[in-house]
């Protein structure tokens, strides 16, 4: 064991000890939580595993701290080291994406998201309305002027990637927020290849004249064409704002580059900090200096107070994120993805688009007469955790779905390569081969139950337990 893994592991089980001797469950579930991690296949596109730096840094007395505001303007005393952490983490940022403005504050990807979205409004609506009125904000406009200026804000449309095409609830959707904010319209996919239509995209913007075009995906296993993206914003003049929470470790890592950088064509980008970039959960928007300003006001325009403790993990994986290594890590994504994929595929496996040139397979399960509700479940119970999602025009809508999306990132960061994600393809075929559809009570067919053959997850389990002891999660670090 290396000096260092040695000073994890103590410095671990001491913090363990300390915690158990207030709440002794918290501490065995998070010992716990280490168990099950290193024995399952995480293949959730959404999850990564931190570094034991990263871990440490949250757990600090940054967690006491009150920082409304921004560096230098606090409202709050004292906070002359959180300043210190989030200029730091803001650096790091714009260093590593080229960014002219990073905003390290938001707590995940929604709050990354309600910012870039709040700023638009505020620069694009707000902006001029209180210029019109000769205000310098809302506080100096007359009743009937701030009643106007709040129906103009609540009425302004957003373009966005259609959920089953691979887009987010945050896109405009109305369950969540951004969705009873706009008026929203959506694009989706060439049906017959799954693929991005640019054409379908001009038109639909030409024709719903929007604020916002919402660019990036949760769910779409292929790269996009952000310059073209750009283009046809500027054409119906709206704000190009993209999403790239699952994909920002492929643009640090410099796997996306020129048009396929979101960056340099965006006017504002948001993203999350774990994923694929391997950092704390949070969230963080990057911006043209036309649009700062706006972006930060973000606390207290929709943020509570900064986790200042977060702040300083995301300084640490974003210091992480711009040494050499990364890029070599997120080239090792791509290339899992496309092993992973060439797996499913020689094993009669259909696959939304035909293949990956991202970090995302999505696996259409409907080829072996389950839901992605069924085969997720069945996968969970034989060792392989994923997770169920919409393929385009899933008739089996989103709680059940047709699908389920996989991601390279986290086996990846364990050390997997092209031969140990092949194996993993005929592990899930297997077991969904060797799954049928369950019924209800009632005896109908049933779109959750599910019934797994004799031995088939146990058989698994086993194959992937080999897998997983070839490439320990957090070597050397030692909980016993």
């Amino acid at each position: 064991m290396s000096d260092l893994s040695s000073l994890t592991s103590s410095a671990y089980q001491q913090a363990l000890e300390v915690i158990a001797s207030v709440e002794p469950r918290i501490a065995e579930a998070t010992r716990q939580e280490l168990v099950d991690q290193r024995a399952s296949l995480k293949l959730i596109a959404s999850e990564n595993y931190a570094s034991p730096a990263v871990l440490m840094t949250m757990g600090t007395w940054f967690s006491d701290k009150y920082a409304e505001g921004t560096v230098g303007h606090r409202f709050y005393a004292g906070c002359q080291n959180v300043d210190t952490v989030e200029a730091l983490a803001a650096e790091h940022a714009r260093e590593l994406f080229g960014a002219p403005y990073a905003y390290v504050q938001p707590h995940s990807g929604i709050d990354a998201n309600l910012v870039a979205f709040w700023s638009i409004l505020a620069h694009r609506v707000e902006g001029p309305w209180l210029e019109k009125f000769g205000a310098k904000n809302v506080n100096d406009l007359s009743e009937a002027d701030w009643e106007s200026l709040r129906a103009e804000l609540g009425n302004q449309r957003l373009l966005g990637m259609a959920l089953d095409a691979g887009g987010h609830l945050t896109h405009g959707f109305r369950p969540n927020i951004s969705g009873k904010m706009f008026h929203q319209q959506q694009y989706g996919t060439d049906p017959e290849t799954g693929l991005l239509d640019y054409d379908a995209v001009r038109a639909k913007a030409k024709e719903f004249k929007p604020l916002v075009i919402v660019a990036g995906y949760s769910a779409y296993p292929r790269r996009v064409n952000f310059a073209k993206m750009r283009e046809i914003a500027d054409e119906v003049g709206a704000t190009l704002m993209v999403d790239m929470a699952h994909f920002a470790g492929l643009v640090a890592g410099k796997v996306f580059t020129g048009d396929e950088d979101p960056v340099p064509h965006a006017h504002l980008t948001t993203t999350t900090t774990h994923k694929s970039l391997r950092g704390p959960r949070g969230g963080m928007v990057l911006a043209t200096e036309e649009y700062a300003p706006s972006v930060d006001r973000g606390c207290p325009m929709v943020l509570g107070g900064p986790l200042s403790h977060v702040m300083a993990a995301k300084a640490v994986a974003l210091a992480e994120a711009r040494q050499p290594g990364f890029r070599t890590y997120a080239q090792s994504i791509a290339d899992n993805a496309k092993s992973l994929a060439e797996g499913f595929l020689k094993r009669g496996a259909k696959l939304v688009t035909g293949g990956t040139d991202n970090h995302i397979v999505l696996l259409d399960v409907s080829s072996f007469g389950l839901t992605g509700r069924q085969a997720e479940s069945a996968l969970l119970d034989s060792g392989v955790v994923t997770n169920r999602n919409s393929v385009p025009a899933d008739p089996n809508g989103a709680w059940y779905t047709s699908g389920i999306r996989l991601g390279t990132p986290a086996l990846t960061t364990r050390g997997f390569g092209h031969d140990e994600f092949d194996k993993v393809a005929e592990l899930i075929v297997d077991v969904l081969t060797n799954t049928e559809p369950g019924t209800t009570s009632a005896g109908a067919p049933s779109r959750a139950t599910y019934v797994i053959a004799d031995g088939v997850a146990d058989k698994t389990k086993s194959a992937a337990a080999e897998l997983l002891d070839k490439h320990p999660l957090y070597p050397g670090l030692d909980l016993a």
